[in-house]
């Protein structure tokens, strides 16, 4: 941010999250210092994955494989394939660098909203993984957060290493340490068993949608 950017966000945040010392400490905890990174990552040094499985596997957050590294979404990650990758999940579009590069910005003017973590392989610089985090307020449960794991996607060319599970693990502990008191995400019945091995469970209800793009 420049320094006019900032005083801009605190302003417009203060009414979101409560006073001005509030929304500063929310931009010093969740903010990267680098404006091309999309959150502080030392989120993730300090998280306590001493219950996930990749950790039994001498794994870390920062390296989740021979040659891959784990780290936030980057403003770089444009020119590393990563619309490609989220285009073997769904549909994306072609849009130019600045698009990408706004939606980026509007991202990071959210802190502690959006948490979108993926893994490079640093030997042909390409992003091979991506997992979402978003969080949202609620009213209900004492005003607390929710939650929700979206867009879990490994290239074709990199699974069965178990990056989905090494995300999702990673992603749900960071989840349950900024306080949430639920997280959730929506899969197709036919992955559901992969997804209850990670400890989620069906809470029976039905997922519903209305489209109104594609």
């Amino acid at each position: 941010f420049s320094p006019s950017g900032c005083i801009e966000v605190l302003v417009l945040a203060s009414g979101i999250y409560g006073s001005m010392a509030e929304v500063r400490d929310l931009l010093e905890a969740y903010s990267s210092q680098d404006a091309d990174i999309l959150f502080n990552d030392s989120l993730l040094s300090e998280l306590d994955c001493s219950k996930c499985s990749f950790a039994s596997q001498g794994l870390s957050y920062a390296r989740p494989g021979p040659g891959l590294v784990a780290r936030p979404l980057a403003r770089g990650d444009f020119d590393k394939g990563y619309l490609s990758l989220l285009s073997q999940l769904t549909a994306v579009g072609e849009y130019p660098r600045k698009r990408f590069e706004a939606q980026f910005d509007a991202m990071r003017r959210n802190p502690g909203t959006h948490f979108v973590l993926v893994v490079e392989d640093t030997a042909c610089g390409r992003v091979v993984a991506n997992t979402t985090l978003l969080v949202e307020r609620k009213f209900i449960h004492k005003a607390a957060l929710r939650g929700r794991i979206e867009d879990v996607v490994v290239d074709k060319d990199y699974r069965k290493q178990r990056l989905g599970t090494f995300l999702v693990e990673l992603l749900t502990v960071l989840s349950q340490s900024l306080g949430c008191y639920k997280t959730t995400l929506d899969c197709k019945p036919d992955v559901a068993g992969y997804y209850q091995k990670l400890g989620y469970v069906s809470e029976g209800q039905l997922l519903m949608s209305q489209r109104h793009f594609d």
